[in-house]
């Protein structure tokens, strides 16, 4: 992830991690969990900028001059799917940064894992863009990371993002369409995220980088920027001796069956995800050779990369976000 700002968060939940893994306690892989705040989670900052809903089962995260917030899974997991309904703020958004992501950050400062979704806030009347990024032992020197459109509006309603990580593969999922798939292989070693991570949920002023590079920054006359979350699923393995942890079949490609996925991707699936990429995907770092002049290992190249730029940017990405505003302006005319 692309901020120090999150280090505080780390440290705060390091005692709750600590606990879980003093326990030994292990979360049967076959249950899926879907607990109260005060089951599953902790408050890591924000003090009244987190608010508990319905009984604790929805989570209110906001952003003002004053602060943002952020909360994280009471227990650590090795491998599992990790889910939420989220809504995202609307209005101008700009600067704004909404991340939920696993980590291990706050136990392994030099060596940590990381699985991130972050959702990048923008200018009115402009799309929130969706990064995904992959840490692994320490390797923040090297980003992975990929952006995304989305064939929604994020603002208007609840959808559900989910990361699903075995000892084999990592998927992200968007409304249970598979949008990203990092398959473990030789030339990843340890930069393939392997230790125990914690869930986390943030929202922040990533004003520096987050719209256009930092050239718009949050604009606080339109706060509190406020992100929902609703239905917070830990299904997998809470920190335990290793062995706990081994799950059917972990020893080959098969161990994604424990948590309630394939141990490989339906032909279905694989092609709503190739649709998905080739028609959202905004950038990737396979394809920045501006970063990268030769590709990571893990990154293989084909005739597609015709569709990228040198930065790693799509070539039809401002073309889609001109057609867009076009339909849109063309509606509110009509209205």
């Amino acid at each position: 992830m692309a901020c120090s700002f999150l280090f505080l968060a780390f440290l705060a939940a390091a005692a709750c991690l600590s606990a879980a893994a003093a326990t030994g306690k292990l979360v049967p892989p076959s249950e899926t969990s879907s607990l109260s705040f005060g089951e599953g989670y902790t408050q890591l900052f924000g003090d009244s900028n987190l608010a508990l809903h319905g009984g604790g089962k929805r989570v209110h995260i906001s952003l003002d001059e004053r602060t943002g917030a952020g909360f994280a899974s009471q227990a650590a997991y090795l491998h599992g799917s990790f889910s939420a309904r989220i809504k995202l703020p609307a209005d101008h958004t700009a600067g704004v940064v909404v991340a939920f992501y696993l980590s291990n950050g706050d136990v392994y400062e030099r060596t940590h894992d990381e699985l991130d979704f972050e959702f990048l806030g923008n200018v009115r009347g402009r799309e929130w863009r969706v990064q995904t990024n992959v840490y692994g032992n320490g390797s923040t020197a090297v980003g992975r990371e990929e952006r995304y459109g989305l064939w929604f509006d994020p603002t208007e309603d609840f959808h559900r993002y989910a990361i699903h990580w075995s000892r084999h593969r990592i998927i992200f999922y968007v409304d249970d369409t598979p949008i990203r798939e990092v398959v473990r292989t030789e030339a990843m070693d340890a930069q393939f995220p392997s230790k125990p991570m914690s869930l986390y949920a943030t929202i922040w002023d990533g004003s520096s980088w987050a719209t256009s590079g930092g050239r718009y920054k949050v604009d606080y006359k339109y706060a509190p920027y406020v992100a929902e979350f609703a239905d917070l699923e830990l299904r997998g393995c809470a920190v335990g001796p290793a062995t706990a942890c081994a799950t059917p079949g972990s020893g080959s490609a098969s161990d994604g069956d424990a948590y309630g996925h394939a141990a490989a991707m339906s032909p279905a699936r694989r092609s709503a995800m190739e649709a998905f990429r080739a028609r959202y995907m905004t950038y990737g770092y396979c394809y920045d050779r501006l970063r990268y002049p030769a590709p990571l290992p893990e990154c293989s190249v084909g005739a597609e990369a015709a569709a990228f730029l040198p930065s790693g940017d799509a070539r039809a990405a401002l073309h889609r976000h001109g057609r867009r505003n076009r339909m849109r302006r063309g509606a509110d005319s009509a209205v």
